[in-house]
């Protein structure tokens, strides 16, 4: 059967460059496609961001990047059997409704399915909005870990078997839905094929000069070493796709991938995105020794997050630096012990300051993200965010990210905010929030006093910014962060 992939356009809130328009590389995606093409199926991918990233037209109060709806219905071919639409983010919406909507219009044949994301912060559970996905035209959502279940899709609608296809788990249709009823393990995940990067257009992601994660070379690519995550934060649509279960790949498996695109594709720079790729601080320490076993020149940054805590000390931190490794975002989220409870999210903060000091110490910049206005929040809770930002800038965290709590799909808050209009909106910047301002303003303050606080501990790490930014060899996301605003403006102009 023929089968497409479709990568949505980015979608991008007009009034905020800074926090939206962020461009994530769709790795699991990319590992769907080689799954199917390993299974015998003739796979092409269409990526209506990445085709044309430098185009843009305006929806509303939003900028949509990439490639026009009359162009994405051109390079749909008629005979196409089977469409599968990534919903990759949640601030995409839109442009994944709008994929789903021209796959329908030019393949009226085709069907439609729409693909969860389940390894990102930033994706939705699709079976709370899958009414709008139906209503745009799919037939299908696929949620759960997608490269099996995919292949058993298309082997039940090759063979016209409704009740068959009705059977899958995973899957859901207008009127059911079954679960997924598990998760592949170590040795599964270590049998994928790598990536089918061959399908994507990397030379215009590359081209941009910008990405999720700080961005100091000409050519990188995404990693996912591992899946799921253990812990059940409440603003987090993770535990509702994951279970709290976390699956690692081995250390021989990961740094294979890394050897054949460093080979092939000639990649020196890789951004993990795994939710929490160190949970097992045994298996980040044979990572790291079986990189410098093979003499792999590379660099690599965790740029989606980990948990601080899973790194057990500073050895940990150490042979991490040996091996390459030059970026952690770790996520404290409140200063607040009270609120981190309400969370549902444990956090040391001795632990951090420890492993902090040693990233300052090692050459490794560190990110600490913090949200704000999560529901029960106080000014009592918001200064001891206040504090602790101030506490880790003092002993060398190179940045910090203020996002505002937005309801995600799936997680635990979703059902206790209202005004917004659409899904897309449901960003880290939801100005639909009746306390916006309140909370920008406080961030926008709590911005300009780390920088200030950065400069009275670590004045020439401040100093050197500016510098890194004209060369745009990013070593933190605030310093890329500017040039992908202004990059993203002069696309829309």
């Amino acid at each position: 059967m023929s089968v497409l992939l479709i990568n949505p356009n980015l979608v991008a809130q007009r009034n905020d460059p800074l926090t939206t328009g962020i461009v994530y590389m769709p790795i699991s995606l990319a590992y769907l496609a080689a799954s199917l093409r390993t299974a015998g199926h003739p796979v092409q991918v269409l990526d209506a961001y990445a085709a044309a990233p430098r185009q843009a037209r305006t929806q509303g109060n939003f900028h949509i990047y990439g490639l026009s709806q009359a162009k994405v219905l051109a390079q749909i071919a008629p005979d196409t059997r089977v469409v599968f639409v990534y919903a990759i983010n949640l601030t995409n919406h839109l442009s994944t409704l709008e994929m789903v909507r021209a796959a329908r219009q030019a393949a009226p044949q085709a069907t439609v399915v729409v693909v969860e994301n389940t390894q990102a912060v930033t994706a939705y559970a699709l079976t709370l909005v899958a009414a709008e996905f139906y209503a745009a035209g799919a037939h299908y959502i696929l949620t759960g870990e997608p490269e099996r279940r995919a292949q058993r899709l298309l082997e039940a609608l090759h063979a016209g078997d409704q009740q068959a296809v009705r059977a899958i788990d995973g899957v859901g249709g207008p009127d059911f839905y079954n679960l997924p009823a598990g998760f592949m393990d170590e040795a599964e995940l270590s049998s994928l094929p790598f990536p089918a990067w061959d399908l994507f257009p990397l030379e215009h992601y590359w081209s941009l000069g910008f990405a999720h994660g700080p961005l100091s070379a000409t050519r990188y690519l995404p990693l996912l070493t591992s899946r799921g995550c253990p812990y059940p934060c409440g603003f987090c649509v993770v535990p509702a796709t994951n279970r709290q279960r976390w699956r690692p790949r081995s250390p021989h498996n990961v740094v294979d991938e890394i050897e054949h695109f460093q080979r092939t594709l000639g990649v020196s720079e890789f951004h993990i995105e795994d939710l929490d790729p160190t949970i097992s601080d045994e298996r980040i320490r044979a990572i790291c020794a079986e990189i410098i076993r093979r003499g792999l020149k590379i660099t690599w940054k965790i740029a989606a997050g980990t948990k601080v805590e899973t790194m057990l000390d500073e050895e940990t931190i150490d042979q991490m630096a040996a091996a390459g490794c030059r970026y952690i975002s770790i996520s404290p989220e409140t200063g607040s012990p009270r609120l981190l409870k309400l969370m549902r999210k444990p956090f040391n903060l001795g632990h951090a300051v420890r492993l902090v000091k040693r990233m300052n110490q090692v050459g490794i910049r560190s990110q600490a993200c913090f949200v704000l206005g999560y529901p029960g929040e106080t000014p009592e809770d918001l200064q001891m965010t206040w504090d602790m930002v101030r506490d880790l800038t003092r002993v060398g965290v190179d940045e910090v990210a203020l996002f505002i709590i937005t309801p995600v799909p799936g997680s635990s808050i979703y059902d206790q905010f209202q005004g917004y209009s659409n899904l897309s909106e449901l960003n880290f910047s939801p100005t639909w929030r009746q306390d916006y301002k309140a909370l920008a303003a406080f961030r926008f303050r709590l911005y300009a006093s780390f920088l200030l606080w950065k400069l009275r501990y670590h004045p020439l790490k401040l100093l050197s910014q500016p510098f890194n930014f004209l060369r745009r060899n990013f070593q933190t996301k605030m310093e890329m962060v500017p040039y992908r605003a202004l990059a993203l403006r002069w696309f829309a102009r």
